[in-house]
């Protein structure tokens, strides 16, 4: 935050939490927090993202890991930004494999990515993607549905890392050993509306800044920076491996790959 105080930072900061919060609950969009207050750095807001985490950890949700966001060039151009962010995945989010996504989405759309879980921490100094590689337990297949309280995805950082980095929900696969190399595994997004499978999306690992390990790094290192750590027992979504597919009503969603299949179904329209 630039020229403003402590008092001002923070209610701007409470305000801000406040409109995306009521949009998530009621299901309506706002505007843009960096239309309504240009002075917002980065700091403030993922200052705001925090304020809205502790609200539902408050209403007694749960951590369950981190997502990455717009780590392929992909990503950064449908949304117009040039670098990477991060936001909180919380239990809520989890929908199992092969399910429903039930939660209340506003204006979803859905993206193949690689899950990273970690059986160490990642709490040394000078961390390297081979730590990162060392600390993981399995990585698994997975669907991010990334959603937006911000009417229209008229977003930039600013807007989106209030935002939990757009987070929606997301579905795991099967877990499996790292035993390949994850910049050569491919995955296949396919829809079917009912009349089989199309494909819509697809992408390789090398996608995510090279290697989807090198965003779990980049991830490591901005927690660092703010005093925090990545724990054992954390699941990371490394970031989409192609641009986003918006999503529809009865559309179930299936990813392919080496890793193995996950997928999702979305409600039909109520008669």
């Amino acid at each position: 935050m630039t020229s403003a105080s402590v008092t001002e930072l923070e209610i701007i900061v409470r305000s801000v939490a406040d409109d995306l919060d009521q949009a998530a609950r009621l299901g309506i969009p706002t505007a843009p927090p960096i239309s309504r207050h240009p002075e917002l750095d980065l700091d403030a807001a993922y200052e705001i993202q925090q304020a809205n985490i502790r609200r539902a950890l408050a209403r007694g949700d749960v951590r369950v890991g981190h997502k990455i966001g717009l780590t392929s060039l992909a990503m950064q151009q449908q949304l117009g930004v040039d670098s990477p962010d991060f936001g909180v995945l919380l239990g809520s989010m989890q929908v199992p494999n092969g399910g429903t996504a039930g939660q209340l989405l506003l204006q979803p759309r859905i993206e193949a990515e690689i899950a990273f879980l970690l059986g160490a921490d990642l709490d040394k100094p000078n961390l390297s993607v081979d730590d990162v590689l060392a600390a993981t337990s399995k990585v698994m297949p997975a669907l991010e549905i990334i959603d937006s309280r911000v009417a229209g995805w008229k977003i930039g950082l600013i807007d989106t890392v209030s935002d939990n980095a757009s987070s929606g929900a997301f579905v795991l696969g099967p877990p499996v050993d790292l035993s390949t190399d994850l910049r050569d595994v491919e995955l296949v997004l396919t829809c079917d509306e009912g009349v089989g499978p199309t494909e819509v999306g697809r992408g390789r690992g090398s996608a995510a800044l090279g290697h989807p390990a090198e965003c779990v790094l980049w991830l490591a290192r901005e927690l660092a920076a703010r005093g925090e750590v990545l724990r054992a027992g954390s699941v990371i979504l490394s970031g989409a491996l192609h641009a986003s597919v918006p999503v529809g009503p009865g559309q179930v969603f299936a990813v392919t790959s080496s890793l193995g299949t996950v997928s999702v179904r979305f409600p039909g329209v109520e008669a």
